[in-house]
């Protein structure tokens, strides 16, 4: 087996093993209550963390599953967002797809469009709240080579972050739902990513975090 289709191999299992663990927490988790689902810019959000730091009440499910795309999400809806009939929904969910070889804008736009509606349609109650893709930097300097840089930021450009983020905006106000910029907040002098925010160029540190949960805050 070659190297490649291992590494493929283990990121599955080790996305079956996250999902099968939010599945079974789902057992003692409280309905009607806020989730965060999406990729890994989801899950390494320290929500929880951050409410017992500030004595909140809120109680929030992170969901979020690392290296997802639009259609995983989609094919475990199921665990990930409906089991736990949430309140309030905020998703963020897509990044991996603007990363990939075959990145199309249309195609994303047209399954997140059915990815919300499936949700709003089961879950009629649930307020949703979409948050737009951050902001990337590809001059960080960090553990990654040229050619793992080169690969990530193909497609995974600021300029083609802005552009979806427009129209995703734009399917938020034809669906009735809630947008909200959490973009502008993370950029730097130089219209990036702000350096000392990122870990590699996408991926956040705390930090970040602590500065989207000031704009996020106020819709809990």
């Amino acid at each position: 087996m070659k190297i490649d289709k291992i590494s493929e191999r283990h990121k599955q299992i080790q996305r079956d093993i996250t999902v099968e663990r939010y599945r079974q927490l789902n057992k003692i988790g409280l309905k009607n209550q806020i989730v965060f689902a999406g990729s890994s810019l989801a899950e390494q959000f320290p929500i929880n963390e951050m409410l017992q730091s500030l004595n909140s009440e809120h109680i929030i499910y992170n969901r979020g599953v690392s290296g997802d795309k639009i259609d995983d999400l989609t094919g475990d809806i199921e665990t990930l967002i409906f089991d736990l009939a949430p309140s309030k929904l905020f998703i963020n969910i897509g990044s991996n797809d603007i990363g990939s070889e075959d990145y199309n804008e249309d195609i994303l736009i047209e399954k997140y469009h059915m990815l919300l509606q499936c949700i709003k349609e089961r879950l009629p109650d649930t307020i949703m709240y979409v948050l737009a893709y951050y902001p990337v930097n590809p001059n960080k300097n960090a553990f990654l080579s040229k050619v793992e840089k080169k690969f990530m930021f193909a497609n995974r450009t600021n300029q083609n972050i802005q552009s979806i983020n427009a129209r995703l905006e734009k399917l938020c106000e034809q669906m009735n739902l809630a947008f909200i910029n959490v973009y502008d907040v993370l950029l730097g002098e130089d219209g990036n990513l702000e350096n000392n925010l990122t870990v590699e160029g996408i991926h956040l540190w705390p930090d970040a975090y602590i500065r989207i949960y000031e704009v996020l805050k106020e819709y809990f």
